[in-house]
């Protein structure tokens, strides 16, 4: 089963592999890297 704590890792590592391959994408995956931990300190995704 995926937890948050289980998530947060693989989302990092797929994060990191795409701003190595188009570094333009950076602003994006950290955009929604911070909306999605902003949702989910709030309580919206368990």
């Amino acid at each position: 089963m995926l937890g948050i704590t289980n998530l947060q890792p693989i989302v990092a590592l797929v994060a990191g592999i795409a701003i190595l391959i188009m570094p333009r994408l950076l602003n994006y995956i950290v955009a929604a890297y911070l909306i999605f931990i902003g949702l989910t300190g709030l309580g919206l995704f368990r």
